[in-house]
């Protein structure tokens, strides 16, 4: 029998001390996704009209037409909703990771560099917002290149991590070694610590992402209020702190600047934000420092 592919057991009872800087019984990385002007699109040619993750989320338009107000859903997100959320985590300093998609910052100059200036982190978030597993080896291979060069060209400097749409194809992470220049990748659900793979005999760091602490919830229906976002999200960081007195972990709030960059939904956030800020144990960073941090304390053995 062949060897199963897949580690139910992960850590088990016993996981390892992070040992976190300063003893901290929790890290948090807030991630805002940055997907809008990459999405399938009829001027992109993909002969339909995105309408995920937005207020609408089925298109009423018949195949092969442009669906405009799912368009102008996804350009309320870079047009306003990036630069409410920027300004929230600017005014309160607290660092955040930009989930990027290459063509997106490549289409929206101005936020290319309003997150260059931040000092913020990126995870490359593929050159569109489209699933990998539909792709071939090969366009999958030309995808990642095209991204790297992209946002090494629009950001100053290459992405050092990697998130799919949705969840990888079986053949994104052997591509991702193969590239050679990316530290981790955030492709699993499965665990609120990071840790080693092998790929290919190689050594690879997996920092696992969360769609549960994620603002996706008020698309599909599950969370109406900014306040309940707020409740929703505080309670798994209770619980999570908690904890973090005995066995410290991790944990990922995903955001979208055209959901949770509306008003009401955002005030929410900004709750959250000050809410977790009033804690000095916590430590609130980017992805890539819970990366390099886990590489220098935990090396793959």
């Amino acid at each position: 029998m062949s060897e199963y592919p897949r580690d139910l057991v992960g850590y088990g009872a016993n996981p390892p001390d992070p040992r976190w800087p300063d003893g901290a019984r929790l890290a948090v990385n807030f991630v805002i996704n940055i997907e809008e002007g990459s999405e399938y699109s009829i001027p992109d040619g993909d002969g339909f009209s995105e309408t995920g993750l937005t207020e609408s989320p089925g298109s009423p338009n018949d195949p092969g037409s442009r669906d405009l107000a799912a368009e102008s859903m996804f350009e309320y997100g870079s047009r306003v909703g990036f630069w409410r959320l920027h300004r929230l985590f600017q005014e309160r300093e607290m660092p955040v990771t930009f989930f990027t998609c290459a063509l997106a910052v490549e289409r929206n100059p101005e936020m290319a560099a309003a997150i260059r200036e931040s000092g913020n982190d990126i995870c490359c978030h593929g050159w569109r917002w489209i699933e990998h597993f539909k792709l071939s080896r090969e366009e999958e291979r030309e995808h990642i290149r095209k991204a790297v060069a992209s946002l090494k060209q629009a950001l100053g400097h290459r992405p050092l991590g990697w998130y799919c749409r949705h969840g990888p194809g079986e053949a994104t992470r052997e591509l991702l070694v193969e590239e050679g220049g990316f530290l981790y990748d955030s492709d699993a659900y499965n665990d609120e610590l990071p840790y080693w793979t092998k790929v290919g005999g190689t050594p690879h760091l997996v920092v696992p992402y969360s769609l549960v602490h994620n603002d996706s919830k008020f698309s599909r229906g599950w969370l109406n209020t900014g306040q309940q976002f707020f409740e929703f999200i505080r309670d798994g960081f209770d619980m999570l702190y908690a904890e973090g007195t005995t066995q410290p972990k991790m944990m990922s709030v995903g955001l979208h600047t055209r959901l949770i960059g509306h008003p009401a939904r955002a005030a929410g956030l900004a709750r959250l934000l000050d809410y977790i800020k009033g804690f000095d144990d916590v430590w609130v960073t980017g992805r890539l420092d819970i990366a390099r941090h886990w590489r220098e304390t935990h090396p793959f053995t």
